[in-house]
């Protein structure tokens, strides 16, 4: 039976067919639906782990128990999940253990824009790398075949148009199985005596996999015109196709770690002018180059951002395609918090008080962009906690008094607390807003340790933010409504001139929430607004400005009272 699904979806599918038994994952786009859609079976237990690390943990030990395991997450993930990755690669697997790692060229949704092929070389862990959905679904069965054949965890790398763009997929039956556990100290502990033995392993299983590469059929050479021959991978493979046709011949490959060698070789051989076709980094270039092939590919194409079937046609001198262009240019519509949004309160009171903030990863990155322009640090996920007591630390009691982190309820389980330990532990008077909104929400509201529900909605453990932060040794612990302007502000002064570490809670839900409700829209009164625009301050998306008035388009409106806070001619009603 066909059905046309989201990359994601299909990859999810895979899972199933393939009789995947546990799932642990970190939401993060593009890869958060596969673990979504993974939920909808009920054969598979999935779960929302703190983070990547922890979720590769968990996905360790059901392999090492004997039961096919999953997760999945975001490149930047992966940097997370690296400690566990690296060492896996030594120990080897019980059952298969598949590792979803989603690329973001062009950074749609991401603070960089890394390749994670080289975490696939470096950990000396094998990756395949679909082109569609179909592929998606397929290369996920193959990858647990050939996890317990050859005793590795498998990585597939999705991207951004893979991940959330829809092709036919073939769906299949599900195949259960399980293997018994065994204790092996010589596998899996990895001290250095027993990891020393199982090195030369990892090289020997790494030289194999090349040998499979070589014939195996998921790199596959497709023989067009010899004037041209096009090596390329993933989605870059289907622009090819649709720029080229048959005029070109492209050997596509499925694995791109172990690259093939005599494939490669070969297939150079039989044409004049080899072109890599490849976004991001020249992986496949310089292992092409190292083989002694002349070659081509980033000195045409750019290293940066996503490719397209007229760049590529532009770049190797063919016409392109007709597109739709629009007569008018459109007018720009930059990013915003939403109308509603329980951070924007915070940070109107921040940027007021002409605080530093040292930010995190979260839809809160938004209070870096004007009018509110208050956030002036954004590195990864965590990084505002420990960022913040080294600032601090380094400028002294000028710093102390301005400069607060903050970070969302999701970011802060991730890996915020262990930066609050050191803060409690190494004294400097920071102060730490957590800004909770009952969800995370950047990646779509999925649930958290602090929400009180699992992946499918179900009541579940619940942390207690206010008792997790007094037991690390915080006496100031205080929570406040971000609606509340005026409380806000006392609470970010008072905890500011504190001598001694601080915490403060924003908790307000997301205003998207199901289950949260809005009031009435407010309306703006024209005969009594001045044009003061004290009201933009805030940035909100209900609120703009016609004819020297302030217009609420009540569409869009909450009713949060905040913008009525700031009106001192009670124009906002």
């Amino acid at each position: 039976m066909k059905e046309l699904m989201l990359g994601n979806k299909a990859f999810a599918r895979g899972l199933y067919e393939a009789g995947c038994a546990v799932a642990s994952s970190y939401p993060g786009t593009p890869s958060t639906e596969i673990t979504e859609e993974a939920a909808k079976y009920d054969e598979i237990y999935c779960e929302w782990a703190p983070n990547e690390k922890v979720a590769m943990e968990v996905a360790f030990g059901a392999s090492m128990a004997g039961k096919k395991s999953f997760c999945g997450m975001k490149h930047v993930g992966l940097n997370v999940a690296a400690d566990p990755l690296y060492t896996a690669s030594y120990t080897g697997v019980n059952a298969g253990m598949v590792i979803a790692v989603a690329d973001d060229a062009g950074m749609h949704s991401s603070q960089n824009e890394q390749d994670s092929r080289h975490h696939a070389i470096a950990a000396k862990v094998p990756m395949l790398d679909p082109s569609d959905s179909a592929e998606a679904l397929e290369f996920v069965k193959l990858a647990y075949d050939l996890s317990e054949e050859y005793d590795t965890p498998f990585i597939v790398k999705m991207c951004t148009r893979v991940s959330h763009c829809q092709s036919l997929v073939e769906k299949g039956e599900r195949i259960e199985v399980s293997k018994p556990y065994k204790a092996d100290i010589a596998k899996y502990v990895m001290m250095p005596g027993n990891a020393k033995k199982r090195h030369p392993f990892v090289e020997e299983r790494m030289a194999r996999l090349t040998e499979y590469a070589e014939t195996s059929g998921i790199n596959r050479v497709e023989m067009g015109g010899t004037d041209l021959g096009i090596i390329t991978s993933s989605t870059a493979y289907l622009y090819t196709k649709e720029v080229f046709g048959d005029s070109a011949s492209v050997l596509k490959l499925g694995m791109v770690n172990p690259l093939p060698v005599k494939l490669i070789k070969d297939f150079a051989s039989k044409v004049k002018r080899v072109v890599v076709i490849e976004e991001l980094d020249p992986i496949i270039e310089n292992h092409c180059r190292a083989l002694g092939i002349e070659v081509q590919g980033k000195d045409i194409l750019p290293i940066v951002g996503e490719f397209s079937q007229n760049l590529i046609a532009q770049k190797l001198g063919l016409p392109e395609k007709e597109h739709c262009s629009f007569s008018e240019s459109l007018p720009m519509r930059p990013p915003a918090m939403c109308s509603g949004c329980p951070h924007r309160g915070v940070f109107y009171t921040l940027n007021k008080n002409k605080c530093t903030v040292l930010g995190d990863i979260g839809c809160y990155t938004l209070g870096a962009v004007a009018p509110l322009s208050a956030m002036h640090m954004t590195l990864c996920m965590g990084a505002s906690v420990s960022a913040t007591h080294g600032f601090n630390k380094a400028l002294g009691a000028k710093a102390e008094g301005k400069t607060v982190a903050v970070i969302g309820d999701s970011t802060f389980m991730h890996s915020g607390m262990t930066g609050l330990a050191n803060i409690a532990y190494n004294q400097s008077s920071s102060t730490v807003i957590i800004l909770d909104n009952s969800i995370t929400g950047m990646t779509g509201h999925q649930q958290n340790p602090t929400t009180g529900y699992n992946i499918k909605g179900d009541p579940a453990g619940k942390i207690d933010l206010e008792a997790l932060c007094r037991s690390m040794g915080f006496n100031r612990v205080r929570v406040v409504d971000p609606y509340d302007l005026k409380e806000t502000d006392r609470a970010i002064k008072e905890e500011l001139a504190a001598d001694e570490p601080s915490v403060i809670i924003s908790r307000r839900p997301c205003v998207l929430l199901k289950y949260v409700k809005t009031n009435p829209p407010l309306k703006a009164e024209e005969d009594k607004c001045v044009g003061c625009k004290s009201c933009m301050k805030l940035g909100c998306p209900s609120i703009s400005f016609k004819d020297g008035k302030a217009h609420v388009d009540a569409t869009l409106c909450t009713g949060c009272g905040v913008c009525q806070q700031l009106c001192q001619f009670d124009a906002l009603n």
